[in-house]
């Protein structure tokens, strides 16, 4: 069976020799573009690897298990090459677990990084750090696993979970380990077949040699800034540079004085009280940010752009307001400050777009499959 690639989306049939096992059948029978059976679904971020099972009746997620992903951050000293062989292993390890062992019907997979049409993975900065050699993740998990396999970047998954609500277009932003976007207009994501597009975390926006490194290894892209790595790097240097201020902040109080013992919960909780301290460093991240989105706004003129990611929506409303603040005091140019208030939402407070999205862009283009009779 092979699903239709559309959205960029990277499909991969099962092999003749792949192992016999659940409905996924190659003669069609049990085709998994049949309604009805759950689907597993998966979601892999720096630093959280989410499995679960997507019900197309119901549009849902359930059975979902978190797990730290085994990349970089748990194993900072490992080669590329030994980081993307654990990864693969991790990702056949945990269908396994949720399906018992048998074959799954499908599987989606939402994944950290740009990917092409024909299913590489081009780079995984927050997964893996720097480029290191593409990976055929669709193909190698299709051998391993037995069954039709999708993989997709995370936020163009993401970006289908909003399209079944959203009537108008929109850009998706993430705000999480690193910093990704989608723009979906038209029916689509907006990608071409290389990948390219939607990764607003590796714009340069700060050209200075002393700029932030970034994951992926160049100096002064808007993740290396703006992402929730970036302003726990931000809060640290303020608290070192200025010891007095943050001794009598909130953060300090949560973090026993220590500017080593910062980390991203009690910054979002610190400005969620109001605190002076960190909010002005956040406020400081937000500015590159906030001029990422005027572009994508005053170039192709969307005029939605909806927030999520861990960092994020943990900080809550407070985020988004801060967001607007910067927006409309570097000017959206037409619009005033309560357009531009409109401009900005968070998205629902889950961690579950990607495992949604990825469920529901596998059962559109299995049912067009179906209905299409593609073999």
């Amino acid at each position: 069976m092979t699903i239709p690639q559309t959205d960029r989306l990277a499909v991969v049939p099962v092999p003749d020799d792949a192992p016999a096992g659940g409905s996924a059948r190659r003669d069609g029978s049990g085709d998994p573009g049949d309604a009805g059976g759950v689907l597993t679904v998966l979601d892999l971020g720096g630093t959280t690897l989410r499995t679960g099972g997507y019900d197309p009746a119901t549009a849902a997620v359930n059975s979902v298990r978190r797990v730290p992903v085994e990349g970089m951050a748990r194993h900072p000293q490992d080669p590329v090459a030994v980081l993307q062989r654990r990864i693969v292993d991790q990702i056949v390890d945990e269908v396994g677990r949720h399906t018992g062992g048998a074959a799954p019907r499908a599987v989606g997979v939402a994944f950290a990084g740009p990917i092409s049409a024909d299913g590489l993975v081009l780079a995984a900065p927050t997964v893996w750090g720097q480029r290191g050699e593409p990976l055929p993740l669709g193909q190698l998990l299709t051998e391993r696993i037995g069954a039709p396999v999708v993989v997709v970047n995370d936020l163009t998954a993401a970006a289908w979970r909003y399209a079944a609500t959203e009537t108008e277009p929109f850009c998706l932003l993430t705000v999480s380990s690193g910093i990704g976007n989608k723009v979906f207009r038209g029916g689509e994501v907006l990608l071409n077949a290389d990948g390219h597009g939607g990764e607003l975390g590796h714009w340069v926006c700060d050209p200075s040699p002393e700029a932030p490194l970034c994951d992926c290894g160049a100096r002064g892209h808007l993740a290396a800034i703006a992402s929730g790595r970036g302003v726990l790097a931000a809060v640290r240097r303020v608290a070192d540079a200025d010891p007095a201020g943050f001794a009598r902040s909130l953060l300090a109080a949560r973090c026993g004085g220590r500017a080593a013992d910062i980390d991203n919960p009690a910054i979002a909780a610190a400005v969620r009280e109001g605190d002076a301290f960190t909010t002005e460093v956040l406020r400081g991240t937000l500015t590159r940010l906030a001029q990422a989105i005027g572009a994508v706004f005053t170039s192709i003129g969307v005029c939605r752009y909806i927030v999520i990611g861990g960092f994020a929506l943990a900080v809550g409303e407070r985020y988004r307001e801060l967001l607007v603040d910067e927006l409309v005091r570097l000017g959206c140019f037409g619009l005033d400050g309560d357009a531009v208030n409109a401009l900005v939402s968070l998205g629902r407070p889950d961690d579950e777009h990607g495992l949604i999205g990825v469920g529901r862009l596998l059962t559109d283009r299995m049912s067009l499959a179906s209905h299409t009779g593609a073999r």
